[in-house]
């Protein structure tokens, strides 16, 4: 009987209730600093992959652009591409040509008969047997050409450049007028053997204008 009243009498200690005041959420300890670092890092990232995406674009716009555009000959021709192509056989006689470029062209045999071709550019260009009588040549670029076996006669190329290893040889150059064409010694000799006649438009014997003794 003591025994049941002693542990009657007894009383168990309850137990403390649980305290969730010492556990913050993650979120909350965060810095208020932290947290603007991370967005400025994240809006630096954003702007560099926007900035890769626009150089991506560019770059596939430029790759599929049709590569002859690069190579437009100039002057009133039109937009035909006439620089760095195979011409050959080509009709352009009595065209107006002023400064257009066939640059690095092959032009084997074309027809140059009869057109305005002052200031165009046949530098480094294939000209052999190429039609270029009575055409205006005047200040047209023959650097490092190869005419060799052309048709010059009345041509007027007066100021063209002839620079390089430019080659006439075989050439017809009855009437073609060469006041003022820069020529090797060894050209002008050679161009000195088979000249002859008078330039119709400028009335300059072909010898005359190419200074031959």
């Amino acid at each position: 009987m003591a025994l049941l009243n002693v542990s009657l009498c007894t009383k168990i200690p309850p137990k403390p209730p649980l305290s969730f005041s010492s556990t913050k959420p993650l979120f909350l300890s965060l810095s208020r600093s932290s947290l603007k670092s991370q967005v400025a890092v994240s809006k630096h990232l954003l702007e560099d992959l926007a900035k890769t995406s626009l150089l991506a674009a560019l770059s596939a716009s430029l790759f599929f652009i049709d590569p002859a555009l690069a190579f437009k000959g100039g002057g009133p021709y039109g937009a035909e591409v006439t620089r760095g192509q195979d011409l050959t056989g080509r009709d352009f006689s009595g065209k107006n040509l002023i400064k257009q470029d066939f640059k690095t062209s092959i032009l084997r045999q074309a027809n140059f008969k009869g057109a305005k071709l002052l200031g165009a550019s046949f530098f480094d260009a294939d000209l052999t047997g190429a039609d270029l009588s009575d055409a205006d040549l005047r200040g047209a670029d023959f650097s490092l050409a190869n005419v060799t076996k052309a048709n010059l006669s009345n041509a007027n190329l007066e100021g063209a450049l002839a620079t390089g290893n430019t080659s006439f040889r075989g050439s017809n150059i009855t009437g073609a007028d060469f006041t003022d064409v820069p020529l090797r010694d060894d050209q002008r000799e050679y161009l000195c053997k088979v000249a002859d006649g008078v330039n119709p438009t400028t009335g300059n014997a072909t010898r005359d204008t190419l200074l031959c003794s």
